[in-house]
């Protein structure tokens, strides 16, 4: 069973300058990310951008916490594909933020089609990292093509 609470710690460097890259990653895999400022800042755009990594981690949150379930739930598959579109907007104050993240998911290879559409749903609820923002969040669910939104 996992006890909390859980710490996991992230590093980076960067030396000054927009369109200087810089790297970042955690303290359990020496693999760097290299890291830019998108060309919709004025970057380089030419690496992994806070609003790529922002994306990235709901989606694969949702598939980490998926995998979980199924396995929990025995349910087999045979994949599971993501697509998220991230939305950044000015709230009403004007300030930047990130609005919506339509997130797409396919998953194939089903046995149990059922009970794979209320993993999915129990998935898009019980994510921690899609729990801890208020980014609205949109699913968009297929299962071997059959298709269904929320």
């Amino acid at each position: 069973m996992t006890r909390y609470p859980l710490h996991f710690e992230t590093q980076t460097r960067a030396d000054a300058g927009v369109t200087e890259h810089w790297s970042g990653g955690t303290h359990k895999h020496e693999a760097r990310m290299t890291l830019a400022i998108p060309t919709e800042f004025d970057g380089p755009g030419t690496g992994f951008s806070p609003e790529d990594l922002y994306a990235a981690a709901l989606q694969n949150c949702f598939v980490a916490t998926f995998k979980v379930l199924a396995r929990n739930s025995g349910l087999s598959f045979q994949s599971l594909e993501g697509n998220a579109d991230l939305t950044v907007d000015r709230d009403e104050n004007g300030v930047p933020w990130m609005s919506r993240i339509d997130l797409r998911f396919a998953l194939n290879g089903v046995e149990n089609a059922d009970l794979a559409w209320r993993l999915l749903e129990k998935t898009s609820r019980e994510c921690m990292i899609l729990n801890s923002v208020r980014t609205e969040k949109v699913f968009h669910f297929s299962i071997d093509g059959a298709n269904e939104a929320h």
